[in-house]
C-alpha cells in the first residue's frame, strides 16, 4: 500500500474553482435548479504511479485534437495546456442538457528530482495522452551482489 499526500491547498482550489462558477452563473441569470449551457473552465483528469525506472502520468483528454496540447516543463515543473473546441456543427441554442466542458485548460504538476527532464515523453492514443518520465539513472536501485569470501 502507498501513500498518497493530502494537498490542502489543491481541495481549496477546487473549493473556490466551484464559488467561482456557482457566483458566474448567478451573474449571467441562471436560475437555481437550472444548467447554464456555456464554456466553464475544466480540468481534466490525471493518474501518476510509478514504476521502478519511470513516473507515468496519464489524462483524459477526449476529443482534443493533438496539435491543442501543450506540454513544457520550466523550472522543475511539468505544464500541461490545452483546449477541447466546442463542436461547430451543433448550436448551443439546441442543446438541452451541456454536462462536458469546453475551453481552455492548464495543469502543473511539480516534478521530483529523480527525474531525466531531457528524456520526458508524451503519447497520445484514444483521448488518453501519456507522459513517461524516466528516472536518472544514478537515482535508480541498485542491485549489489553479494560472493562469498
Amino acid at each position: 500500500m502507498s501513500l498518497t499526500k493530502w494537498e490542502p491547498l489543491k481541495d481549496l482550489l477546487t473549493l473556490q474553482d466551484r464559488m467561482n462558477r456557482l457566483f458566474d452563473e448567478s451573474m449571467r441569470g441562471v436560475r437555481p435548479g437550472e444548467e447554464a449551457l456555456s464554456s466553464a473552465l475544466w480540468s481534466p483528469a490525471v493518474d501518476i504511479y510509478e514504476t521502478e525506472n519511470e513516473v507515468i502520468l496519464k489524462a483524459e483528454l477526449p476529443e482534443i485534437n493533438q496539435k491543442d496540447i501543450d506540454i513544457q516543463v520550466e523550472n522543475n515543473t511539468l505544464i500541461l495546456r490545452g483546449e477541447r473546441r466546442f463542436e461547430k456543427e451543433a448550436k448551443r441554442e439546441n442543446f438541452h442538457r451541456m454536462e462536458r466542458s469546453y475551453g481552455t485548460f492548464a495543469r502543473s504538476f511539480t516534478l521530483p528530482t529523480t527525474i531525466d527532464q531531457e528524456k520526458i515523453r508524451a503519447d497520445y492514443k484514444d483521448g488518453i495522452l501519456k507522459i513517461v518520465m524516466p528516472k536518472r539513472e544514478e537515482t535508480r536501485p541498485k542491485q549489489i551482489r553479494v560472493s562469498l569470501a
